[in-house]
């Protein structure tokens, strides 16, 4: 049964899977209150809201099981932030198109993500990034998921007001915040075994008496979740072959293929699981069981699926097979009648987390190759716009666009030194294969 996820007695410890498992879904449960809170402005457009709590569940379950079984990776999956504003923000409110016309446009993309993740192409996408910049991505990563950390935990990043920040020390968040990240810290500095769980479970219990935390009441514990049957396959093919369509489909698919891409990279390139050329393995898997459960996602009524960047707390805990993503899915599963229980976690005892899990991301730096300025330029720019535009297919586009322009300026002015690396490159093959 085991062997179903990845799981080998050998070579993986279960307490570290299920340990991993439980931090990540803890990171992640934000979600199951943001959704319905980001959809309420459709109900004017006759939305049912109240099954997108339902939904979403159902779609990280899809989407996290896939990971399990499927890839056999770590990773839990739900619907990603990025789209589900495009989904609302873009396609309802701004272009004014009903909520089963945006519907169909991820169902349309998730399709051809498949189509995309079955041909070679995946392949040519990942071989454009150099192995300096592959790793710049887990430390644009590091930096961006630190700053959401800051973020939940209330800090106002942009306000240039200093009194604004000392005033905002004096509120019990923030104070609870602190003691979070410092008990969470110390944890893993003395390298304690789930350290970044028992960061989260003291912070809630401590949140208690200064009035964060809200404990449910006995009652409150058991709820049965909205039916899910308003917004089952409900899907608008009426303008199917308009340009809005088209553009719409377009966007997704490039933010959705970049993020799972991103993602992937940056979550594992600190847990031993790259390969000594830099590829990810299952990366074919991963990028399919997302765009497979972006297609089931649209079914259920949600916006596309996506891996995860939280996932990188369970990876930092030893979670290494889909073992960690079975438990992922099965807390997901629980949360459909124990939502208050998960809900009552407050953001500051999660933001410490995500703190600490950036730095771990952030390590990756000592990989970029400094000399090669071709590489290191493009790598730098990739880990500044990552946590300046908050998205990680900003970060990737802008960051290889700049390595092929900065690689072309250079290969016209120096075209001996590729012709040197090229003629090394021929010889060192021809070795390898005379060796074979």
């Amino acid at each position: 049964m085991l062997h179903l996820v990845g799981f080998s007695r050998q070579r993986h410890r279960m307490r570290d899977e299920l340990i991993a498992g439980l931090t990540t879904f803890v990171a992640m449960a934000y979600i199951l209150a943001l959704m319905p809170e980001l959809y309420a402005p459709l109900a004017e457009m006759g939305m049912p809201v109240g099954s997108i709590f339902t939904s979403t569940v159902l779609a990280a379950v899809v989407g996290t099981m896939l990971m399990a079984l499927y890839a056999k990776m770590p990773f839990g999956s739900a619907p990603g932030l990025t789209l589900n504003f495009f989904f609302v923000n873009t396609m309802c409110l701004t272009l004014g198109y009903p909520w089963q016309f945006a519907l169909t446009a991820v169902l349309i993309e998730g399709l051809l993500f498949t189509v995309l993740c079955l041909s070679g192409m995946r392949y040519v996408i990942f071989d454009i990034l150099p192995r300096s910049l592959r790793f710049s991505i887990s430390v644009g990563i590091g930096i961006y998921i630190s700053k959401m950390g800051l973020l939940r935990a209330g800090m106002p990043i942009s306000d240039d007001n200093v009194f604004a920040h000392m005033r905002m020390l004096l509120e019990p968040a923030m104070q609870l915040f602190i003691f979070g990240l410092i008990l969470t810290s110390a944890l893993a500095i003395l390298r304690v075994r789930g350290s970044l769980l028992i960061g989260i479970v003291c912070t809630t219990l401590a949140g208690v008496p200064l009035g964060v935390t809200r404990l449910p009441e006995a009652s409150e514990m058991l709820t049965l979740p909205p039916s899910p049957l308003p917004l089952l396959c409900q899907f608008d093919w009426t303008d199917v072959l308009t340009p809005d369509m088209f553009v719409c489909v377009l966007i997704m698919l490039f933010f959705d293929v970049f993020d799972t891409l991103g993602t992937t990279i940056g979550v594992l390139a600190n847990s031993g699981m790259v390969r000594r050329d830099g590829r990810i393995p299952h990366q074919t898997q991963i990028m399919l069981g997302d765009a497979v459960a972006t297609s089931v996602g649209a079914c259920f009524g949600t916006s596309s699926v996506t891996a995860y960047v939280e996932s990188v707390a369970g990876v930092a805990q030893g979670g290494r097979t889909g073992m960690t993503a079975l438990v992922v899915a099965l807390c997901f599963a629980a949360s459909l009648f124990l939502a208050p229980l998960f809900l009552c976690i407050p953001n500051a005892a999660t933001a410490p987390v995500l703190i600490i899990s950036g730095f771990y991301l952030f390590s990756s730096v000592r990989f970029i190759d400094m000399t090669k300025m071709t590489e290191a330029v493009p790598s730098f720019i990739t880990i500044v716009v990552m946590p300046a535009t908050d998205s990680i297919a900003d970060g990737i586009l802008i960051g290889v666009g700049s390595y092929a322009m900065l690689s072309a300026i250079d290969r016209l002015l120096h075209p001996r030194r590729y012709d040197d690396n090229d003629e090394i490159a021929e010889h060192e093959q021809k070795r390898q294969q005379t060796v074979g």
